[in-house]
């Protein structure tokens, strides 16, 4: 991840919303989601454990909000982190990224994103 990411400035997403995933997910069912940083919500679903409820701050964020963070689980994150898109980090809006933002009272992302380059590729 670059340096220049926004979400290493940001974690509102983490700390906002529940993130619930397929229990298959799990390293107990064959997934690579360590079991011990989920709860059940559902009889199918997990979420990381500390976003099941309001206020929600996943475990895995490290770092305070808006300032810098980063993911202790992030090799090891669900699908549903995987998935989840900063405003404009391909040239969308994200109304769900500036939703959390604002819960933290940080503004929206303007576009566009710096491009960023891969982990394999950072001078």
């Amino acid at each position: 991840m670059s340096t220049n990411n926004p979400c290493l400035t940001c974690g509102a997403c983490c700390a906002y919303f529940r993130v619930s995933f397929f229990w298959g997910e799990c390293i107990s069912a064959g997934g690579s989601v360590p079991d011990h940083l989920t709860v059940q919500v559902s009889p199918f679903h997990v979420a990381m454990l500390g976003t099941q409820s309001k206020p929600a701050r996943c475990t895995s964020l490290m770092g305070d909000v808006g300032c810098g963070v980063r993911c202790t689980a992030y090799e090891q994150r669900s699908s549903t982190c995987r998935e989840f898109e900063a405003s404009w980090e391909h040239g969308q809006p994200n109304p769900h990224c500036d939703m959390a933002r604002a819960a933290h009272g940080l503004p929206p992302l303007d576009p566009p994103l710096q491009p960023q380059l891969s982990p394999d590729r950072v001078a």
